[in-house]
């Protein structure tokens, strides 16, 4: 047989040197398993089932050796006594056995009783028991009760002319018979438990000690898979049990060091995906925060170093990302991270924090005192487009800094200002820097007041709505209105509240969501006011609502609306929803749809503040919208610039080419209202017809001019207004 030979592998486990340990504890056990007793009792039981197979012919041969015996010594006596005579010469009173050589005979042997036959089968005489045999048929006959045995001599068994029946004590061959099988049985034993145990020593060293040892070390890497304890068989084999055990012991050692590499990977892992981003590569915000805070305390603090934090985010990531898809978004953040790491000096640290937001710290030195010489670089290396499938991508970012330890003492502080600053920095109208300022912190202070206040608002009656009407410029009569949100924040002044700005806190309600809440308490409270001017016999006036990108995008507007409908119960066709043109160019298809949905409704859509945006006709005609809103910055200079005068009649011109009506915000003098009569301008609402009035106040005007009370306060004269 060849030899088969097993690598080595040497994990860590079990002793240092990878070998197996000797199995000094494994061969007592031996006898202690299962298996091993199994096979001894099978063994065992099997030589005791052969020999007893053997003993019960053996047992019947004996019998007839025994029984022979006593044929021969009976045979020997008779012969020794017979006469030598032939029957012609035997005289009538003559016998062939006198009494007295038949009673030694009987005395001597175990013969119990003769007789003899003369060849003719006539009886001579009889000696002793009487035999039943007759001379001429059976040989011997052995009584049931094993006492007696008769056997027939012939004359050429007792070379004499005789037939001599002799009947043989038989009752010492059973005892002899029990006597031999105990004998034979003792035997068996004795060699079944020989045998067996030789045969069990050299299974146990061959076998069952390998068996049992690889049993142990299966178990000992079941308990502690990364580092059992290997025993090995007391004596190493070269048969195949020997090469199992050594191919069962290296899997179990390769299962350890697989198990120690799968933890380590997975460790390493765990670490990567809590301490960096996956996109690019680069440190997330808890790492970058570790190393903030631990280059503060040993170069800020231990060696009075200053450092600066760079916030950069870029300018309109998310519009990328919806009109080009997230493939490109992604190469386009990974390009911006590779282009910050290179830029950045060798001991800075870049990090992505969030989804468009990287940030870096830097140490400063004397001849970079505040940090403006690094993030020259850094924007010198964003300045370049970035190119991805064959198109460029122009890169624009807002920056907010600050500096340690001026601007803070510890990594949440300096993290908290450089957002402030980058807050501002996206406030003043992105692809800005703004570095950290006190009063940046206040302003921050006063927003986050002010969203506190805003939520109360919504809880109380601080909110209320002014309605600014529409008119139909054709006809001269009132169609509709516009929803206006005001609120009167409470405060400690002889009033009792102040008026905060629209812009103000609708900016704050956007940037924390509280925009959707907020709109939809609007849009509620605009439906009810519709409703109740008809339930108070007023006419059927449509109400514009506006709808922000983040109800349009991310607050279920059509179950909105659906919702809102049904509970007040205010008629779909007179709900007008005001929208941008670039909340439409978002996400093009998702849009469509969603306009589609309002649509089925019943509800009517206008493209607010048109013109200031960007759409092709052929986005437009894929809009299902019913009005556009001339921007009012259009609208007031269109009598002084002709720029701007132009393009209300461009608007007004495309807005009839697609069918639907347009209408003009801020009209604020007759002037501007006989310019979009002359341009064809279908609607206008501004200041020269009405200001935004409550709810009520709108109601009476709506009913007084309806009435003609107030048409006589506008003139027009020639197409001029007096």
């Amino acid at each position: 047989m060849s030899e088969w030979r097993i690598p080595s592998l040497r994990a860590r486990t079990g002793n240092a040197s990878g070998d197996d340990a000797p199995s000094a504890d494994v061969a007592p056990h031996i006898w202690r398993s299962r298996i091993s007793w199994r096979i001894t009792l099978t063994v065992f039981a099997v030589i005791l089932l052969v020999q007893g197979a053997a003993l019960y012919y053996s047992k019947q041969n004996f019998e007839m050796t025994q029984l022979a015996q006593l044929r021969a010594v009976a045979r020997t006596a008779i012969i020794q006594h017979l006469a030598k005579i032939t029957p012609a010469k035997l005289q009538k009173d003559d016998t062939p056995l006198s009494l007295a050589d038949a009673n030694r005979i009987m005395s001597t042997s175990p013969v119990r009783g003769l007789a003899i036959y003369g060849l003719d089968d006539n009886q001579i005489i009889s000696f002793g028991e009487e035999t039943t045999l007759p001379p001429q048929g059976l040989a011997t006959y052995w009584t049931s009760d094993k006492d007696r045995y008769e056997v027939v001599y012939t004359p050429s068994d007792l070379d004499s002319p005789f037939n001599v029946v002799a009947a043989i004590d038989s009752s010492g061959i059973p005892q002899a018979v029990t006597q031999y099988v105990e004998k034979c049985i003792l035997v068996f034993f004795l060699m079944a438990g020989l045998v067996t145990s030789i045969l069990m020593l050299a299974l146990g060293q061959w076998l069952l000690e390998p068996v049992l040892t690889l049993r142990k070390n299966l178990l000992n890497a079941a308990e502690n898979p990364k580092e059992p304890e290997i025993l090995g068989a007391g004596k190493e084999g070269r048969d195949e049990v020997g090469v199992t055990l050594r191919i069962a012991n290296s899997l179990i050692r390769k299962n350890a060091w697989n198990i120690k590499q799968m933890e380590r990977q997975t460790e390493e892992r765990i670490h990567r995906l809590a301490y960096f981003d996956t996109l690019t590569g680069l440190p997330n915000r808890t790492l970058f925060m570790e190393k903030l805070e631990e280059t503060i305390k040993r170069k800020v603090k231990g060696e009075n170093r200053r450092l600066s934090v760079f916030f950069i985010d870029i300018d309109h990531f998310r519009d990328l990302n919806n009109t080009m898809g997230h493939e490109i978004g992604d190469r386009f953040l990974e390009a911006v991270g590779r282009r910050l790491l290179g830029a950045a000096p060798a001991d800075a640290v870049v990090a992505r924090i969030n989804a468009d937001l990287f940030a870096v710290m830097t140490l400063l030195d004397y001849a970079d005192h505040d940090g403006s010489a690094t993030l020259e670089r850094l924007l010198g290396a964003l300045s370049a487009p970035v190119n991805i499938l064959q198109e460029e991508f122009k890169v624009r970012v807002s920056v907010g800094a600050c500096t340690s330890p001026y601007d803070g003492h510890d990594a949440r502080t300096l993290m908290k200002n450089a957002d402030i600053a980058l807050s501002r920095a996206k406030e003043d109208g992105n692809d800005t820097v703004r570095y950290y300022s006190d009063d940046l912190d206040l302003a921050v202070s006063r927003r986050f007041r002010l969203l506190g206040d805003l939520r109360e608002a919504l809880q109380g009656d601080q909110l209320q709505l002014y309605f600014q009407p529409q008119f139909d410029l054709a006809t001269g009569a009132i169609v509709g209105s516009e929803a206006l949100l005001r609120w009167h924040c409470p405060d400690n002044s002889p009033e009792g509240s102040h008026l905060v700005p629209l812009e103000e806190f609708v900016q704050v309600a956007e940037q924390t969501g509280l925009i959707i809440p907020l709109g939809e308490w609007v849009l509620r409270h605009a439906c009810k006011a519709g409703r109740e001017w008809q339930d108070k016999g007023g006419a059927a006036l449509s109400v514009a609502v506006n709808i922000t990108s983040m109800q349009f995008h991310h607050g279920d507007i059509v179950d909105t609306v659906a919702r809102i409908l049904k509970e007040t119960g205010f008629d779909a066709r007179l709900l007008e929803l005001e929208i941008t043109e670039s909340v439409f160019m978002e996400d093009m298809p998702t849009s469509i749809e969603t306009l589609r949905q309002l649509h089925e409704l019943g509800v009517r859509l206008a493209v607010d503040d048109f013109g200031t945006g960007y759409s092709s006709l052929a986005a437009l005609r894929s809009f299902p919208v019913d009005r556009l809103k001339i921007d009012p910055s259009f609208v007031r200079n269109a009598l002084i610039n002709e720029e701007d005068a132009a393009i209300v009649k461009t608007i007004i011109t495309l807005g009839h080419s697609l069918g639907v009506k347009v209408m003009a915000e801020g009209v604020e003098t007759a002037y501007h209202l006989a310019f979009l009569k002359d341009v064809g301008c279908d609607e206008a609402q501004g200041f020269q017809y009405s200001r935004p009035l409550p709810s009520d106040k709108f109601r009476e005007y709506a009913a007084a001019y309806g009435r003609g009370l107030l048409r006589n306060s506008l003139h027009i004269v020639g197409g001029k207004a007096s």
